[in-house]
């Protein structure tokens, strides 16, 4: 573990197995230094454990300069389980997930990430109080997706703006990957500001639904990283920005939900050699975990949560203009302002 290339620096990694269930959980924990870890759990059918792991990892890391950039009082956190999240998911599965987090004794909360719904955590909350993103009690935040794709669509027409000196949405051509919670919500946004959508996901049923819905117009999902676009939205796996595509992005703008987007940082200065503006992920889509903090004060604003938000655009315009100023890619610019937040928190405890 310690000589794993997603190792940096972890402060716990933690694997639970309930063989009554079929759990098989890896819950990650990368710093605790500006408060309790949080960070979803995703739900997805890995190739072996090793990928599991690597994902866990990196999303924790992710989690950690997210919560920082949206200047939360929380750490960096999250949670992976190996399964099909269409066919192997139980009720006892998310009970035996929601001891896994008791044990951790506070260290750790949860919410909804890939593969998981509101539901499936309701279960997890009967065995711990370390839960968010649920629809019911006195601090229920619901669904946090909404609040994560409402920053992805302001965040899209941000980056469009430093790449082309406009955010007007009106006759843009947007390419859209992953039809989840969120990439869903973005499409309905973007098609209602007026701008030209382009969908794909791996779930056929799905964008049969979405374009029914929206009018975008259906490709394939070996077509839509590649499309002649303003703007490309990953919103659904990491590491899609990748040596084998990255040369091949056809578009002046990626913008998305998805976490991870870049499979090593180096490819951030690929694309600001190719005049790709790259609005980083963990910047671009906190409007989830701004929410789940809400949550977990335990006095949820709406109010608070769109201030929040607000405020996160202004901190993506931010990195957004430093990168273009000092000729440096976005993600190194982004990286450096969470670590110092990060450092800073460390230091004053």
């Amino acid at each position: 573990m310690f000589d794993h290339p997603g190792f940096a620096s972890h402060e716990g990694v933690h694997a639970f197995h309930d063989a009554e269930t079929g759990l098989r959980l890896v819950i990650a924990v990368h710093s605790t230094a500006l408060g309790p870890a949080a960070g979803g759990c995703r739900m997805w059918d890995y190739a072996d454990g090793n990928a599991m792991v690597t994902d866990a990892l990196r999303l924790s890391q992710g989690m950690s300069y997210k919560n920082a950039m949206a200047d939360l009082p929380l750490g960096g956190g999250k949670a992976v389980i190996w399964g099909n999240p269409r066919t192997d998911k139980t009720p006892d599965m998310f009970k035996a997930f929601g001891r896994a987090i008791e044990s951790l004794n506070g260290q750790y909360w949860t919410a909804e990430d890939v593969g998981l719904t509101p539901a499936d955590l309701a279960f997890a909350r009967q065995e711990t109080a370390y839960v968010a993103g649920l629809d019911q009690g006195d601090a229920a935040s619901v669904d946090p997706s909404p609040v994560t794709a409402e920053g992805v669509f302001r965040g899209i027409g941000i980056a469009l703006k430093h790449a082309t000196g406009s955010d007007d949405y009106s006759g843009r051509s947007v390419a859209v990957q992953g039809l989840g919670h969120v990439g869903g919500d973005v499409v309905r946004k973007l098609r209602h500001a007026g701008a030209k959508v382009f969908i794909a996901d791996i779930h056929n049923d799905v964008v049969e639904k979405i374009a029914d819905e929206t009018g975008a117009e259906p490709v394939s999902v070996d077509e839509i990283l590649f499309l002649e676009v303003d703007a490309l939205s990953p919103n659904a796996l990491g590491a899609i920005i990748n040596p084998d595509t990255v040369n091949r992005l056809n578009c002046k703008v990626v913008a998305g939900g998805a976490n991870n987007q870049l499979a090593t940082p180096q490819l951030g200065e690929v694309l600001r050699m190719r005049e790709i503006t790259y609005a980083p992920d963990y910047v671009i889509n906190g409007g989830g975990i701004i929410n789940v903090a809400a949550e977990i004060s335990g006095n949820y604003s709406r109010d608070w949560v769109f201030g929040k938000l607000d405020q996160l655009m202004s901190t993506l315009d931010l990195v957004l203009g430093r990168a273009k100023q000092e000729g440096r890619p976005s993600n190194e610019v982004a990286d450096e302002l969470a670590e110092a937040r990060i450092l800073a928190a460390k230091q004053a405890r």
